[in-house]
């Protein structure tokens, strides 16, 4: 099979052991079959189109059957709740339920600060689209509810639309808080409608792939750029301070320079309850960690300190006597549906798409890995719309959106939890909270609910140490990372969400435009093609280049392409091309310049003749016949020889049709046939498709043969669509693979009809 010309045979297994030797011996194959190009590939494998999935027809049938499957796809409980094992798991998730209600209380508290709300709407939070969740999610271990990302992010709105300054009393220059709350409860409501709105849209039309567009470097960057926001939020409730409110671009900037402007003006009482009740936290989720092994269920830290903070700021007096700020009043029951507020949706629809994607994002990730550590599937399109329910029915419960926790998930996880039953369990704790217990909270430091904050951020924080990973095995997703932090940053959550986006997006364009390019070569003894820069063993054959690039060819790369094409090959093609035409206008100036001296010479012979005959006639018509037949003979003489001379012409005319390089004096090109290797080809558009025929066209006027190989069908059938076989590039120019297209031009170095019964031997 070799093509190459080396006398020495090589042989491949002498780089190998005696044991991989032998090995390979008992592997060793023989195949012997024609050498296929397209058309004989499609006919010896009974080629035909794909035909046209019509899907919308399935969507409306109407049987029972489709009626069942469309119920059990769009509320999953019923599927598997008929099914549950009640003695293998239900003690799990009741015990998982339980620990992840106790984590709930106080995260479900101290995120409503983020979001600008009073505490209590953290809990209705914490119950309304946990218990929807239960009913249409997918996933058995996320812990949907308060998330601090979501939160902040619904911070920013309530804070740009509602401003403390906008509800400053004349009469004494405070803030109206109960006018503020309930404008920025209306706020968050709303949005959580939308947000819910936006969800269930895009998951009914099956776009739940749009997550796809936020990579993984994308998402923790956004995190931990989130969680710098949420830390910087919570200064204000550390020190006690009363700043004004910002968003925008640069806010988290003004908001820290403000911070440390009011220093000064920090209330002791405030930083010594946020300090102790940090280090309480920190003590015991370390005691966590370390007899994580010993314990059934973890320490309830958050709960205890929460508990304990009441206690003691009710018994000392911390509001009274050191000027604490508390949560205040806690209204026991639940509240009944509000309708939303639907001149806002103008103004928040923005923000409500930006949020859905990332609650999303974070959701799915999260319940992906469960579902792969666990042995199940996750519908990403349920899961959009069952989140997208949860913030819906909440948003008319003023609840403001969620998405699921990390660290109630991983929780929920290791204490036993099997199924959204623990879900269920967790938010009827939540309940009897708000009905019974909420009340009990009402002397809870602020400062307290902040130290919960900061201490939870702890596992976003780490994602710093993404930057040293990235620094060594990827780079392009460390410049992902550093960008979408810094806009994130400086730009706020939903803008630097936009630049990350978009930039992200660029950057594969900008990859896509700068591929690998490489000249393949023959491993001795094999069919396989690899990169002969690569690869010193890698041999060119004699006679053939062959090109690929390892990304697809569409408008954005065409001309690059085309430009590394003719640089690889050694060969300035342009220049040739160009000097071709040049000394072939010269040749056809100088047969025409010929043509006319030599009609001249023709004009002059025929007048010559004509004077003859004149002459002949009038001065010598006493000779005799046989002396009139002599001038005669010489006058057929003159007229063959011109006759000769007019098809030496005719000749001469036709010549520089059939000039080729050596006639011209040009340089020949050391390779008379190109292959491209399309096998990275995933589509084509009507740029490539012009490219590839302007390949063919530069390359042919230097008397190089074009092919193409490995062509995948979709491909095949686009090029047909789009008009790229003609009579000059017909389908006998592409081959099924780069060895059968070698093996052709090998044999077959110049245009030639392609012989069916080749046979090569791999």
């Amino acid at each position: 099979m070799g093509l190459s010309d080396e006398s020495r045979p090589r042989d491949t297994q002498a780089l190998l052991s005696a044991t991989q030797a032998m090995e390979l011996q008992k592997c060793d194959y023989h195949v012997e079959r024609p050498l296929l190009n397209q058309e004989q590939l499609e006919e010896l494998g009974h080629w035909s189109s794909k035909p046209g999935t019509q899907q919308w027809r399935i969507w409306f049938q109407c049987s029972r059957a489709r009626a069942r499957a469309l119920l059990l796809q769009y509320l999953p409980v019923l599927a598997w709740l008929p099914r549950y094992p009640v003695r293998d798991w239900l003690l799990g998730d009741l015990l998982s339920g339980l620990s992840v209600a106790i984590m709930q209380l106080p995260q479900g508290l101290a995120y409503a600060l983020l979001a600008g709300l009073p505490p209590v709407f953290g809990l209705y939070s914490s119950f309304y689209p946990v218990f929807i969740y239960f009913l249409f999610g997918t996933s058995r271990h996320i812990s949907v509810g308060t998330f601090a990302v979501m939160s902040v992010m619904v911070g920013s709105v309530t804070e740009s639309l509602a401003p403390d300054e906008a509800f400053v009393q004349d009469a004494n220059s405070t803030v109206n808080e109960v006018a503020r709350d309930t404008t920025r409860v209306q706020l968050a409501s709303t949005l959580s409608v939308l947000v819910g709105l936006c969800q269930v849209a895009l998951g009914l039309v099956h776009f739940g792939f749009v997550v796809t567009y936020l990579s993984e470097p994308l998402v923790r960057s956004y995190t931990t750029a989130a969680s710098v926001q949420v830390f910087v939020s919570q200064l204000k409730y550390v020190f006690g301070l009363h700043l004004s409110s910002r968003s925008g671009p640069l806010s988290l900037i003004y908001t820290v320079l403000e911070v440390c402007w009011e220093l000064p003006h920090s209330v002791v009482g405030t930083v010594v309850t946020a300090v102790v009740a940090g280090v309480v936290l920190v003590l015991l989720k370390l005691l966590n960690d370390k007899l994580q092994r010993h314990l059934p269920l973890p320490i309830p830290g958050e709960l205890l300190t929460l508990i304990g903070a009441t206690g003691i700021s009710y018994g000392v007096g911390l509001k009274d006597r050191f000027k604490v700020d508390v949560v205040g009043n806690i209204p026991a029951g639940l509240v009944p549906p509000v309708a939303p507020n639907t001149q806002l949706f103008a103004k928040l629809v923005g923000n409500a798409f930006a949020i859905a994607v990332v609650g999303f994002a974070i959701a799915i990730s999260l319940g992906k890995i469960f579902a792969l550590r666990h042995g199940y599937r996750v519908d990403s399109n349920q899961e959009l719309v069952a989140l997208g329910l949860s913030n819906l029915t909440g948003g008319f419960f003023q609840c403001f959106p969620v998405s699921c926790s990390m660290s109630r998930s991983l929780v929920q996880e290791c204490t036993g939890g099997n199924t959204q039953v623990a879900g269920a369990v967790s938010s009827l704790f939540i309940l009897l909270v708000i009905v019974k217990l909420g009340e009990l909270f009402q002397d809870l430091p602020r400062a307290v609910l902040a130290a919960v904050i900061i201490v939870n951020l702890k596992g976003m924080l780490k994602q710093f140490s993404d930057i040293c990973s990235l620094w060594k095995t990827n780079r392009m997703d460390l410049l992902i990372w550093l960008v979408t932090f810094v806009a994130t940053i400086l730009l706020d959550l939903d803008l630097g969400l936009a630049v990350a986006v978009i930039f992200s997006l660029l950057l594969v364009v900008f990859r896509t435009q700068l591929p690998y390019y490489s000249i393949l070569g023959q491993l001795p003894d094999t069919d396989i093609y690899i990169d002969v820069a690569e690869y010193s063993e890698a041999r060119e054959v004699p006679g053939v280049k062959v090109f690929r690039s390892s990304a697809t060819v569409y408008f954005a790369n065409a001309e690059l392409y085309s430009d590394a094409l003719k640089q690889r090959c050694g060969v300035d093609v342009d220049r040739l091309i160009s000097q071709k035409k040049k000394l072939l206008k010269k040749q056809q100036l100088k047969l025409k310049r010929l043509g006319k001296e030599k009609q001249l010479q023709e004009q002059a012979a025929s007048s010559k003749r004509t004077s003859v005959s004149i002459s002949v006639n009038t001065s010598q018509g006493d000779i005799k016949s046989n002396n009139v037949e002599e001038p005669k003979a010489k006058q057929v003489n003159t007229e063959d020889g011109l006759k000769d001379t007019v098809v030496s012409d005719q000749e001469d005319a036709k010549a520089p049709d059939v000039f080729t390089l050596k006639a011209l004096g040009l340089p020949q090109p050391d390779f008379h046939s190109l292959i491209l290797d399309l096998s990275a080809l995933s589509f084509v558009d009507t740029v490539c498709l012009k490219s590839l025929k302007n390949i063919f066209h530069d390359f042919r006027e230097i008397e190089v043969e074009v092919y193409m190989a490995a062509c995948h069908s979709p491909v095949v059938t686009q090029l047909e669509a789009g008009h790229f076989f003609d009579a000059s590039i017909t389908r006998q120019h592409l081959f099924a693979s780069v060895h059968d297209a070698v093996t052709f031009a090998v044999q077959h170095p110049r245009s030639s009809p392609i012989n069916p019964v080749l046979v090569t031997k791999l």
